[in-house]
């Protein structure tokens, strides 16, 4: 069982840490990767104790993270063109 559920809202991203982070009572924090949200996983540990939460987040809202953008074309308008 989680020590606690927490909305992906709530934490912080970390870029020395390339994760969302959340305190956990031990003093450490809680830690989720980028990856591990694409996969899918909702569980976010803490390296220095055994405790763990459940990160609670849309998994859609993290599909394409990371991503290359669509090419834009020379026109004004900016308006994306699909990558063939």
């Amino acid at each position: 069982m989680s020590y606690d559920e927490i909305e992906i809202e709530d934490m912080t991203w970390s870029e020395e840490l390339q994760a969302f982070t959340y305190s956990c009572p031990c003093g450490d924090l809680f830690q989720i990767s980028l990856e591990e949200l694409r996969a899918g996983e909702d569980i976010a540990h803490c390296p220095s104790c055994s405790l763990f939460i459940t990160v609670i987040y849309n998994s859609e809202d993290f599909a394409n993270v990371g991503e290359p953008e669509p090419a834009v074309d020379g026109n004004a308008g900016g308006k994306p063109v699909p990558v063939q």
